[in-house]
């Protein structure tokens, strides 16, 4: 009986990885998307112009 509980422990203990590895992803894209919105309002401010905002925002999308 003991091979019974060493099974569904091994089954959450992959539950909690794919958990972990999924608020990774989402944390990593929304550090990107609010980079772009703090770049485009710097824009929208005036704070930087045409060139160096395209500039920026293709690195950001590259990286």
């Amino acid at each position: 009986m003991d091979y019974i509980t060493h099974g569904w422990g091994m089954g959450f203990g992959w539950l909690l990885i794919l958990l972990i590895i999924g608020l990774l992803v989402y944390l990593l894209q929304n550090k990107k998307s609010s980079t772009q919105d703090i770049l485009d309002k710097r824009y929208a401010k005036g704070e930087i112009d045409e060139e160096e905002y395209e500039k920026k925002s293709r690195h950001l999308k590259d990286s």
